[in-house]
């Protein structure tokens, strides 16, 4: 069955929604984020002390690569909202990672770049995410 990409990025939204509600808190999908010309994340949750921004993208391959613009206005709503801003990328097959949006890599390009080897290094797994434990990594 074809999807689209639109499609399948809401898809990951929602499913990512659920389970920040179910394990972290109160959550806030913001439909149409990117639509519009103020600075907007997908999500937005709390669990009563953090308060989260999230920019969600579900990848096919190994590699998404974000517009800086699209990281500054995730970062500047998160600064003027008293949020920590995030980037949650769903790898098909291997789950969903977490990254902090000052914390991206530079392509070859003008864009930034999160590739599924820096999830694994940088990123952090969904429990870790919400605290549930930490992860320690070897240099």
């Amino acid at each position: 069955m074809f999807m689209s990409k639109k499609a399948k990025g809401s898809r990951a939204e929602r499913e990512l929604f659920h389970k920040l509600w179910l394990h972290f808190g109160p959550c806030v999908r913001a439909a149409g984020s990117g639509s519009t010309t103020k600075p907007a994340p997908d999500l937005i949750t709390s669990d009563g002390s953090r308060v989260i921004a999230i920019e969600c993208k579900s990848v096919k391959g190994t590699k998404k690569y974000f517009e800086h613009e699209e990281i500054e206005q995730l970062v500047s709503f998160a600064t003027g909202f008293g949020a920590e801003p995030w980037i949650a990328v769903r790898f098909d097959n291997k789950g969903w990672y977490f990254l902090e949006a000052t914390n991206l890599s530079q392509s070859k390009g003008k864009s930034l770049l999160v590739s599924f080897e820096l999830a694994q290094k940088n990123g952090k797994k969904f429990e870790e995410f919400l605290g549930m434990y930490q992860q320690q990594r070897l240099v």
